[in-house]
Order: structure tokens, then C-alpha cells, then sequence
């Protein structure tokens, strides 16, 4: 860093270590050419691999409107400017990121100085999601997934857009100045991810102690030649952050109904011990939503999970619906049962749950009127009372050590339906403090 730089870019290249700094000058000092300007077809011709020619002239733009000490040359942008937006957008606070995505987000040259609009913003991510999906693919990251045979994630990237927007708090004009845009930043992290890996990819800033953001959990087993997944790459970078190792271990496929039939005896022993797990329908209607249970399936007539479990809709919104702390019924499987309800569900309660899929494979419901009482979650289904179209189970977390035979089981559990419904009853087992240890699984 030279002696001739502004006090505002000395000032924001501190934040780079001193061996990366010759990364990110060196990527300043080769887009700027010989002409020591950035161009918009300089930048144009850097992004032409991982971003569309409309989220390239956002980019320029913003550089542009970057406060870099020095004065802007016409029609392009200076070492400093480039300089302290690289800074801002790669180590900035929410604060300083904010300006540069209002100018991002602006329709035009001359717009956005002030307040920038709500649609703007939803367009501008759109074109930023699509940029972070072109990188992933264009540089190899995918993985282990395998975009040919996903489902078409076109329209779900406009589905994770206005996902991302929510947050977005807006003026009766339908407007946000320049400290919402920072709000909404602060509280919605992967925007700031999305644009650290376009930036840095799109305009050659590779540090080399410095991993670009990884925005798709990795995937393991998987039967590619059968299976065509419901997953698709904007569904994997919405979900894979709700996960509570945010979806550090390697998806493995559990079910599916195209590849495994409609049965739900291969249901249950797909997923029972398994580990944690996504549950990924979708229903005559061409709705989609689903669950994530964080603990292993386990078939019995009694609720099981924690509070980490939540259920989720894919289409036609993507949202995720936490526990509300109302009640402990976040996860139930049941099969072969006379007095208790047979099938796999979420959330609810006995016949009336937020995610139910019934053991007569094919039909289902989400009742949740007006809200789950788990999860706060609406009905998610098309209709209240659903025909099942396609379903898929993926393992999520470590599997367990070893799936051997259950433990030897007390005589006290010789009726685990009349213990379940003592237990909902309210009923105090007073007999469980009498019952011989169990022996622990090698």
C-alpha cells in the first residue's frame, strides 16, 4: 500500500492481514489496466463467467458511488474506489456493506442515493442468487450435487429472493433508506455471503489463506443414475443455514419415492437410526414443504425430537417455522398399532398435525388451523387433506456409529401403546423406577 493512497482506503485496508494484501492490490492493479481506471467492460469481462451482464453494470455501479478519497473519473472508477469497496463488501460491518448494496440494488446510474425500493432490492437479488448459482457451478463447486439431475431451480431463486427480502422493513411508499438497508443486513447474513463469493470470484479476488463461503452442504451417497431429486441448488442454500451444523456433513439419501417405491414399511426402515434427517414432500397440488427432525427416526407411539426440529415450505414460499414452545410433539412414527394413529407426522397433535403422512402410503394432511401449535406453522399443503405426489428423506447429520438390533428391552415396555397414551394422559408411570438398567450399545 502506497504512500500516495487516501486516508479513507489506508483506513479500510487494515482489515486485510499484511500477506493478503498483495492478493487484493493485485487484483485492483489488473482490472484497472494500463489506463489505471476500472471500466464497465473491464469488469464485464472479469464477471462474464459467474454473473450476468446486469449484475456486472450493478457492481460497476457501486464501485462508482464508493467513497474512496479521490475525486470519481468519468465513466469508470478509480484504484481507491475499487479499493474500499472490495474492503466493504469482503471484511465491512452491515454499515458499511449497506451503501454499496443500495447502489447495487439502484435501477440506474443516477438512482439510489437515498432510499432504493423494495422491488429494486427483490430484483437485485435475484440477480445476485443467479450470480452465486453461476459461480458455484462455473468453478466446480457444487459439491458432489448434480444440477442435471435436480429439479429446475429457475423459479425457486425467485422463491429465495423475496425469501431473503422479507426481513426488508419498507416505507409506506414501498421504499428503504440507506439505515433499513443496514437493519435488514445485519439480520439476514447470507446476503452478505452470496456477495462475498460473486464479488471475490467475479472480480479475481483470490486470497489464498482465505476460503470463498461455501453455500451448499456437501453431498454423499446418492444413487444418480435413478434418482431426479425435488432438491435443487437455491432449496440447498436456503435450508443448509437452519441446520444446526449448517449443513457441514455430507447429505446421503435415505428414501425417495422414485427410487424405492411407495412403501411405507421402506419409509420406516429407511430412516429409522439414521440420524438426523430432511423430509421433502410434494403433493398433488405442486406444493412442497417438509421437516427437519433432528434426531433418528424411531418407531414407536410416542412423540420424540427436541427443539431443534422445525418444518419447513419450499413451494410456492420458502419459509421455515420454529418451535413455539406450546408443546414437545415435534416428531412421531408409528406403524403396526391398534389404538394409536399409524404413520410418520410433525408437529400438532394426535390427528391433527402441521406434517402428516399417513402408513397408507399416498395421503397425508396439514392441519393447522389457524397455526401448528408446535411450530406456528400455516397449513403447507395445497389442500388441508393432500394426495402425496413425490416424497424424499436425505440424512443430514453424522449417521450413528452402528445400526445394530435394539437393546434389550424391560418387560415394563411389553405395551408401549398403553405406556404412550398413559404418558399423554398425564399418568405417573410410578412402575419405570423399579425397571432393571438397560445395557448400553456397543
Amino acid at each position: 500500500m502506497g504512500n500516495t493512497d487516501s486516508a479513507v482506503v489506508q483506513k479500510r485496508m487494515v482489515r486485510f492481514r499484511p500477506d493478503e494484501r498483495p492478493a487484493v492490490e493485485g487484483a485492483c492493479d489488473r482490472l484497472l489496466g494500463a489506463g489505471k481506471v476500472l471500466s464497465l467492460d473491464a469488469v464485464k469481462a472479469s464477471m462474464a463467467g459467474v454473473a450476468s451482464a446486469s449484475m456486472a453494470e450493478r457492481v460497476h455501479r457501486a464501485i462508482r458511488r464508493t467513497n474512496g478519497g479521490a475525486a470519481t473519473p468519468p465513466g469508470g472508477a478509480s484504484r481507491e474506489q475499487l479499493l474500499v469497496f472490495l474492503a466493504d463488501v469482503l471484511r465491512g460491518t452491515a454499515e458499511e456493506r449497506a451503501p454499496a448494496v443500495a447502489a447495487m440494488a439502484a435501477p440506474a446510474e443516477g438512482a439510489g442515493r437515498g432510499a432504493v425500493a423494495a422491488d429494486d432490492v427483490r430484483e437485485f437479488l435475484e440477480d445476485l442468487v443467479s450470480a452465486a448459482i453461476q459461480t458455484l457451478t462455473s468453478r466446480g463447486r457444487l459439491r458432489g450435487w448434480r444440477p442435471d439431475r435436480m429439479g429446475d431451480g429457475a423459479g425457486r431463486v425467485k422463491l429465495l429472493a423475496e425469501q431473503l427480502s422479507s426481513e426488508l422493513k419498507v416505507t409506506d411508499q414501498g421504499a428503504c433508506d440507506i439505515p433499513a438497508v443496514e437493519d435488514w443486513l445485519f439480520r439476514t447474513p447470507a446476503v452478505a455471503l452470496h456477495l462475498d463469493l460473486v464479488t471475490s470470484e467475479g472480480l479475481g479476488v483470490r486470497i489464498p489463506s482465505r476460503a470463498p463461503p461455501e453455500l451448499l452442504p456437501p453431498c454423499g451417497a446418492a444413487p444418480w443414475a435413478e434418482l431426479r431429486t425435488l432438491l435443487d441448488l437455491p432449496l440447498l442454500m436456503f435450508l443448509a443455514p437452519h441446520l444446526p451444523d449448517a449443513g457441514a456433513a455430507p447429505w446421503r439419501l435415505l428414501f425417495s419415492t422414485r427410487v424405492h417405491g411407495e412403501s411405507f414399511t421402506r419409509l420406516v426402515s429407511g430412516c429409522a437410526r439414521r440420524g438426523p434427517s430432511v423430509l421433502l414432500a410434494r403433493d398433488s397440488r405442486g406444493y412442497e414443504f417438509g421437516g427437519f427432525a433432528s434426531q433418528s427416526w424411531d418407531a414407536k407411539p410416542q412423540f420424540q425430537g427436541d427443539s431443534r426440529c422445525f418444518l419447513f415450505s419450499a413451494r410456492p414460499s420458502l419459509r421455515v417455522y420454529t418451535c413455539t414452545g406450546y408443546n414437545q410433539h415435534y416428531m412421531y412414527l408409528n406403524q403396526g398399532q391398534q389404538t394409536m394413529p399409524n404413520g410418520l407426522g410433525m408437529g400438532g397433535q394426535l390427528g391433527y398435525f402441521g406434517l402428516w403422512l399417513d402408513s397408507d402410503f399416498g395421503r397425508g394432511h396439514s392441519r393447522a388451523r389457524p397455526k401448528c401449535t408446535t411450530y406456528g406453522s400455516p397449513q403447507l399443503s395445497g389442500e388441508e387433506e393432500f394426495v402425496l405426489d413425490a416424497l424424499e428423506v436425505w440424512g443430514v447429520g453424522q449417521p450413528p456409529e452402528s445400526q445394530q438390533a435394539p437393546v434389550k428391552r424391560s418387560v415394563l415396555d411389553a405395551d408401549p401403546e398403553t405406556q404412550a397414551m398413559m404418558e399423554m394422559a398425564g399418568k405417573t408411570l410410578h412402575s419405570q423406577g423399579l425397571r432393571e438398567p438397560e445395557e448400553e450399545e456397543s
